[in-house]
């Protein structure tokens, strides 16, 4: 874990946002077409649907996808061509631990 990627990865409201929506993505996002596939919502949430929800362009959200999870914030996983983001639980819980100790 390297908290200042982290802290990079988190400054920005769109990426802060999104770990919200992870958080509980439920709350967020229609599980509908996931069920219909025989997916679980839980497994991550595809790039689309997020970039729809955030109203940025698909290579903006792709871009910071792509440093939350080198921050190690998120997980993807490819299913067929789709890959799918979800929150790297243990990260976050070493960063709360962290910033509980240090700050």
């Amino acid at each position: 874990m390297e908290p200042l990627a982290i802290y990079k990865a988190l400054s920005n409201e769109t990426r802060s946002q999104i770990m919200l929506w992870l958080k509980n993505p439920e709350a967020y996002f229609d599980e509908k077409p996931y069920l219909q596939q025989g997916l679980n919502i839980r497994i991550g949430v595809c790039v689309g649907d997020i970039q729809a929800k955030s109203g940025l362009a698909q290579s903006v959200i792709s871009s910071y996808l792509l440093s939350m999870q080198k921050a190690g914030l998120l997980e993807s996983e490819r299913i067929g061509k789709w890959t799918y983001y979800r929150r790297n639980e243990k990260i976050i819980q070493e960063f709360a631990e962290y910033i509980g100790k240090e700050l």
